[in-house]
């Protein structure tokens, strides 16, 4: 199968099956290593590789590597050069194309070239040589054009030129004509060209190019144009042009050599007198008339001295090669035609009509004409013939001669006997003798062209016939299969068998077939038969086993067929599916055309294919600005805010919730009711003074938000603003936009995503209406088959009642609407068997009458039939609905009595009554039913004729569609083509307007940053403020302490910087000490080297009050951090403005870029608006809608008109109108906010005067109560000591804490007097115990005295510790006591105001007993 030209294909050697389509290659050239490069049709380059493309070479973004086929490839010096059809020399880098390889499916390879060089326009080089000059790189080049080119192909700075050695025709010169003056010569070719050369010189001095090429040519005789300028020319299209040779300085003759410049060619006149080539041209002897012939087969003739004006022409029996009219010599001027197939006519000097002229002339064909025919043809089969029967007729006399011999001879010698035999002999020789056929006369079917004739005397002329007409030529045998003599007689013999065997099987079909025709009749006349007599199918078997043998036969066969065609009908399942695919899937709807029934009005539908892209296509505009990061950073900048506050507010709520709990849990002691007490109090001064605060806000709020409220000098209206700028953008002098300084808005401009969106947009309208109106055009072919249907049924009952009634009652059958098969069109992919049976015949039919050339032009033809109707069904299109419906209303119909055919008898009275009132019935419902067929008729006609009439409306808006379509389609194309640049502009303009607003944002936060800065130093400043009202209020009045705490208040301390460490929680506390002893130290240092501070401020005066002096260092303290953060405000405020100055002045710069880009942009929009104002829109208008007119008359310039529609144009009027109105009405609110304005300022005075005296009343007021003018607002602020109560605050809730610590410690007293006492009955008890025991010792002291007076020592040193103990319980004692009276001391102490708390006295023994305590 490799070797198969299925094989090759799925190789890729050949056909579509690789991935290369087969080509013509023209040019080829073998790589050193056994590959081969070719050309290709297309253009590129094709490496080949063991028979086998290799890869596909073409240049960058798949662009061919020539523009037509490559003639030529060569390898130059390590470079590969080719030669294109399109002019241009290519090289190519061998190493590239040597190691090409494919690198992807697509099998091509891109790779550029080293260098190119085209030589000119209308350059068709074919090929190329290398001149032999040393040195240089010079190469001639032949043009197929006809031209012969010096090409420098060394590519350097001092390249030359192309330059143009010769120029020629690029064919066969068809016409030569000579100058009978000059040296000049006249040549034409089917190059489209017509030449003069200085054959002289041979130069050529001029040329003409025609769209046709030249077939004939002749100088035109001096007779006709003295000058000899002219020469008459005929082409392939059938025109004849005379063209005048001048020269261009003024002189008309040309002798000697001349130059090319010199020498030009006009036009003068042109005619075409046929409908195919000129082959023809000669002018009569006198210059009278002129003859032109032409492959038409027909001869014109022209009168030469009146413009040539047509006389008129005859028609040859073949094409005409030659024209010559007879010279001086004869006596008549006559034109002897020779035409090409043999034929020779002789025409006579045509009459010419003076008077006729030419508009009176139905045709110019000459019929009155004599003419003489001449026709040559071959005579020599018939002398062979006639020598043959010459030859045969001696032969034949000869043997009769012979015969009659041996007859006399045999007659003589054997009498009768010899007289029967040689009878018997000549019978023998009768039948055994065949007389061969005669030579046939041939006659060839081409005879002998005829080259040329001329005139030799008169009545005589001489023709050159090309070659001698010869007997056929035996056909060669070239097949080296073809059979021998002897398998040739075999083969014969084969036939000869066959042809007989043929025969006998055709009687034996002609029996068959007598026998089928018998068979048939005879189940005809079973049929015929009763039921219950009729034989069953299967009774005229003579064996099933046959039938099933034959039914198997046929269904093996069926299916082998099926197999063998597999392949086919797969392919052409393919074509179809492809042709479906590619033809009716994408349309919607196809054309249905409705006919009128009884008019010839027909309306069809639109071909409607699926909606374009454009309609679907959708994509975002460039000039639609993103949403900006400012914004984004202003949201999350509000949000942060506003969570930030939140925070602070629950901090602020848990603290306050933590407070009140902790007061709910307090002890109650009377010291704690007392300090509750004092709380409550303050809290109702401080409640009282923040409400007082709260309402001065409240109304400095109100004043502030009044006076904001209140219009500046400069306040517009925002409704006038509004107003203001609806005015500025549709009302004003608007320039139009083909001004040159027209300023395209911002809603105006549009791009190609707009342009898109509404071609989009219009072809849904488009679409829309076209499906709606489909649609109608469906329902009304739905209606007509309704009709139709609906009729049939009324004709199929009003012959039902026809067949009831007389003759002469009838009435006209109305006829039958037919659906014609382009109503229906879905029909024509519906076929069946019968309709392949008729394809198949009509394709058997048309093969047998086609021709071999036919052949190629007719395969189509018969390809339709599979798109026809189903045979027999072309006309009946009722479905089965309609056939039952059909069936309904026959069987509902009237009934018909029927009269059996029994007896005929005379019908009575009452029947005659009855037939006659169901005649009259009938009569009546036959003409119902044709007036009904007549309405339905009528009104589906009606309704077509209005569907039409709105149809045409349509049409013509599909139409001014179409045109807005196609102006729209230019228009993005043409603002594709702006698009890049548009994009880049608006992307710096929408990055520079991003970038400014980043700015401006910067600026604004800098700005509110600044604003919130200020506002802490003046809440600090105020706060400094009361902090030293506070201080007044806290000394009071004649405080003789006063200036000495003013200046502990207002001492300058060097303060050392808190630090936050973290891990605190784990140093020591002796580090804590240390590190405050440090500063302490360092402080005492920095007051110690002051000079101004000369007082010790760490020590209370004597006779001052402490908590005063405490209170003054912690306002102190409080001052200095106040100051603290003054300072770093002032700092932060400081850098705050020199960032808002370094920020101001780049926004400066970046409103300069930015205008600068936004004026770059506009000037960009004006420029594509301008090439969009280029576009030509077509706008259909009549007669009447031209109101530009000119002295009464409309000019034939409207480019300086503007077209409005008539609605624009109402609502131009209506805003005439609409303004005259508002211009009025303005007037009137002038006049009466003029009186409004008058009447405020009125009221303005005479408050301005309550206000001054509601001031002085106050004034007077606050002298009468307070001596002076005073400040409320700060009053009411200092009516309450704020940081005094906090402090008063924080010395109750240490009271708390120290009466907490002294119940705690009463307790632990109570505990421990608990103690005390259970130890001390324990210890008594243990006295009364060692009591009885000394009692009772003493009992046995007595006793043992008495009875050892010896050990009394012993019991001695026992008292001695007795008394010891004793000694020290009393001494614990008195020491309790003591602490419990200096306990009672510091609760009294405690108890007062400004007591001073000292540390408890402790004795030294209780000192020694701590530790042993602990």
């Amino acid at each position: 199968m490799a070797f198969t030209f299925t094989g090759l294909k799925l190789q890729g050697s050949l056909g579509r099956f690789g991935k290369t389509t087969t080509t013509d290659i023209e040019g080829y050239m073998e790589l050193p290593d056994g590959k081969v490069l070719s050309g290709s049709e297309w253009g590129n380059m094709l490496l080949w590789e063991g028979g086998l493309i290799k890869v596909e070479l073409c240049r960058g973004t798949s662009k061919s590597c020539h523009n037509g086929p490559i003639n030529q490839i060569m390898l130059d010096e390590g470079e590969v050069i080719t030669v294109g059809s399109d002019g241009c020399v290519r090289i190519w880098d061998f190493e590239t194309i040597d190691t090409a390889d494919i690198i992807d499916e697509t099998g091509l390879l891109e790779i550029e070239p080293i260098n190119e060089l085209q030589v000119d326009k209308n350059v068709n080089l074919f090929s190329m040589t290398k001149m032999s000059e040393t040195g240089n790189n010079f190469w001639l080049a032949q043009d197929a054009n006809g031209a012969i080119w010096k090409l420098d192909l060394s590519f350097s700075n001092i390249t030359q030129d192309p330059e143009c050695l010769f120029s020629f025709h690029s064919g066969a010169v068809e016409a030569v004509a000579v100058s009978p003056l000059t040296y000049l010569m006249a040549t034409t070719a089917l190059d489209c060209s017509v030449r003069i050369y200085d054959f002289a010189s041979k130069t050529l001095l001029t040329q003409m190019k025609f769209k046709q090429g030249g077939t004939a040519l002749v100088w035109v005789p001096r007779m006709v144009n003295f000058t000899g300028a002219e020469i008459i020319v005929g082409f392939e299209d059938g025109v004849v042009r005379v063209l005048e040779l001048y020269d261009p300085k003024g002189l008309t003759i040309f002798v000697g050599r001349k130059k090319i410049s010199d020498a030009d060619i006009r036009l003068k006149q042109v005619f075409k007198p046929h409908t195919a080539r000129v082959t023809a041209l000669a002018y009569e002897r006198d210059g009278e008339i002129l003859a032109t012939g032409s492959k038409d087969q027909t001869v014109f003739f022209f009168e030469v001295e009146r413009d040539y004006k047509p006389i008129g022409y005859i028609n040859t029996p073949g094409p005409v090669c030659q024209l010559m009219w007879s010279p001086m010599s004869h006596l008549e001027s006559t034109l002897l035609i020779i035409c090409e197939n043999g034929y020779i006519l002789e025409a006579p000097l045509p009459t010419i009509n003076l008077e006729e002229d030419d508009h009176d002339v139905v045709s110019y064909e000459i019929k009155d004409m004599c003419l003489k025919c001449f026709h040559f043809s071959s005579v020599k089969s018939k002398i062979l013939r006639s020598i043959e029967i010459e030859k045969r007729e001696r032969q034949r006399k000869l043997k009769e001669k012979i015969r009659e011999e041996r007859r006399n001879k045999l007659a003589a010698e054997m009498g009768e006997d010899g007289e029967k035999e040689f009878q018997e002999e000549e019978e023998e020789e009768e039948e055994e003798e065949e007389e061969e056929p005669l030579p046939e006369i041939f006659i060839p079917s081409t005879p002998s062209p005829i080259l040329c004739g001329f005139y030799s005397e008169p009545g005589k002329f001489w023709v050159s016939l090309f070659g001698i007409e010869t007997e056929p030529i035996p056909e060669d045998i070239e097949d080296p299969k073809a059979y021998s003599i002897e398998n040739a007689r075999r083969k014969r013999e084969h036939d000869k068998l066959m042809k007989e065997v043929e025969e006998i099987k055709a009687q034996k079909r002609e029996q068959i077939k007598a026998l089928r025709t018998e068979f048939c009749k005879l189940l005809e006349m079973n049929e015929e038969l009763p039921t219950h007599m009729q034989f069953k199918r299967t009774d005229f078997d003579v064996d099933s086993k046959i039938r099933a043998e034959m039914h198997r036969r046929t269904a093996f066969k069926i299916q082998q067929v099926e197999k063998e065609l597999a392949w086919e009908k797969e392919k052409h399942e393919l074509g179809l599916k492809k042709l479906k695919n590619r033809f009716r899937d994408p349309l919607e709807s196809d054309t249905i055309v409705v006919h009128a029934i009884l008019s010839d009005h027909k309306i069809s539908s639109y071909r409607l294919v699926q909606p374009s892209k454009y309609s679907k296509f959708k994509r975002t505009s460039q000039s639609e600005r993103k949403p900006s990061k400012l914004d984004r950073f202003e949201k999350e900048g509000t949000g942060r805010k506003d969570s930030q506050r939140d925070a602070g507010g629950s901090i602020a709520i848990q603290e306050e919730s933590i407070i009140e709990k902790g007061k709910k849990f307090r002890p109650k002691t009377l010291s704690e009711i007392m300090v509750e007490n004092q709380i409550e109090k303050t809290r109702k001064l401080i409640l009282k003074a923040e409400r007082a605060q709260l309402k001065i806000q409240q109304r400095k709020k109100e004043w502030e938000e009044l006076y904001k409220s209140k219009p500046g000098d400069d306040y517009e209206d925002p409704k006038d603003l509004q107003a203001i700028k609806e005015a500025q953008v549709y009302m004003g002098d608007f320039n139009l936009k083909t001004a040159p300084d027209y300023k395209i808005p911002e809603h105006m401009r549009i791009n190609a995503a707009k342009k898109e969106e509404e071609l989009g947009h219009l072809d849904s309208l488009v679409h829309g209406n076209k499906r709606y109106m489909n649609k109608c055009i469906v329902s009304l072919r739905d209606l007509k088959v309704a009709v139709v249907e609906e009729i049939q049924c009324l004709v199929q009952e009003l012959k039902n009642i026809q067949s009831t009634l007389h003759v002469s009652k009838h009435i006209p059958i109305p006829h039958i609407p037919q659906i014609h098969p382009e109503e229906v069109p879905e029909k024509r992919f519906q076929y069946d068997e019968e309709t392949l049976l008729n394809f198949k015949q009509q394709h058997m039919k048309s093969d047998d009458e086609k021709s071999p050339g036919v052949e190629q032009t007719g395969s189509g033809g018969p390809g339709g039939g599979f798109l026809k109707l189903s045979s027999g069904k072309d006309g009946d299109l009722t479905t089965r609905d309609s056939m039952s419906r059909s069936s309904k209303a026959s069987t509902l119909s009237l009934d018909i009595p029927k009269y059996m055919e029994f007896e005929k008898a005379e019908p009575t009275d009452v029947e005659l009554e009855i037939m006659k009132r169901d005649e009259i019935k009938h009569v009546y419902m036959q003409q119902y039913l044709v007036n009904r067929v007549k309405e339905l008729i009528v009104t589906f006609d009606a309704e077509l004729r209005l569907l039409r009439h709105q149809k045409l409306k349509l049409d013509t808006q599909m139409k001014l569609s179409d045109l807005h379509h196609v102006t729209l389609f230019q228009e993005i194309l043409l603002l594709k083509n702006f698009e890049k640049q548009e994009n880049i502009l608006q992307e710096r303009v929408n990055s520079l307007d991003k970038e400014e607003q980043y700015m401006q944002w910067k600026i604004n936060e800098t700005l509110k940053e600044m604003e919130e800065k200020k506002n802490e130093i003046t809440k600090l400043q105020e706060q400094e403020k009361a902090l030293y009202a506070g201080f007044q209020t806290a000394i009071g009045e004649n405080n003789k302490f006063a200036n000495f705490l003013m200046k502990v208040l207002k001492k300058k301390i060097k303060r050392v910087k808190k630090k936050e460490v973290e891990g605190d929680a784990d140093e020591d506390e002796e580090s804590e000490e240390s590190s405050e002893e440090e500063s302490s130290l360092e402080s005492d240092e920095d007051e110690s080297e002051s000079e101004d501070e000369v007082f010790d401020d760490s020590i209370c005066p004597t006779n001052c009050d402490v908590a005063l002096f405490e209170l003054t260092l912690q306002l102190r303290e409080k001052r200095l951090d106040i100051e603290e953060a003054l300072v770093e405000e002032k700092k932060v405020v400081d850098n705050l403005k020199k960032e808002y100055d370094t920020l101001s002045k780049k926004v400066k710069i970046v409103a300069t870029n930015l205008n600068a880009a936004e004026e770059a942009l506009e000037a960009y929009q004006r420029e594509k608006q301008q090439r969009l104002n280029e576009l030509l829109v077509v706008i259909p208008l009549k007669l009447h809608q031209i109101e530009y007119v000119v002295f009464g008359e409309i000019p034939s310039d409207l480019s300086g008109t503007l077209v409005f529609s008539n609605h624009a144009l109402r609502r131009l009027q209506e805003r005439i109108r609409e303004l005259q109105e508002e211009n009025s009405k303005q007037q009137k609110l002038n006049k009466e906010w003029r009186e409004r304005r008058k009447q405020l300022i009125r009221e303005k005075r005479e408050m301005t005067k309550t206000i001054h005296k509601m001031e002085e009343t106050v004034r007077q007021l606050m002298i009468s109560k307070f001596g002076r003018v005073v400040n409320l607002e700060a009053l009411q602020t200092l009516s309450v000591n704020t940081t005094l109560e906090e402090l008063k605050i924080r010395k109750l809730r240490k009271e708390l804490a120290n009466a907490k610590e002294m119940k705690m410690w009463e307790e632990k007293i109570a505990q421990m007097r608990w103690e005390l006492m259970m130890k001390t009955k324990e210890h008594t008890r243990k006295l009364y115990q060692m009591n009885d025991l000394c009692i009772e010792k003493k009992k046995l002291d007595s006793r043992l005295n008495t009875l050892q007076n010896q050990q009394g020592n012993a019991f001695q040193s026992l008292r001695e510790a007795d008394v010891v103990a004793r000694e020290e319980v009393t001494e614990l004692i008195q020491l309790q006591a003591e602490r419990i009276s200096a306990l009672k001391e510091e609760i009294a102490l405690l108890r007062r105001k400004g007591g001073l708390i000292l540390p408890p006295i402790r004795s030294p023994q209780e000192k020694e007993m701590q530790p042993a305590d602990l």
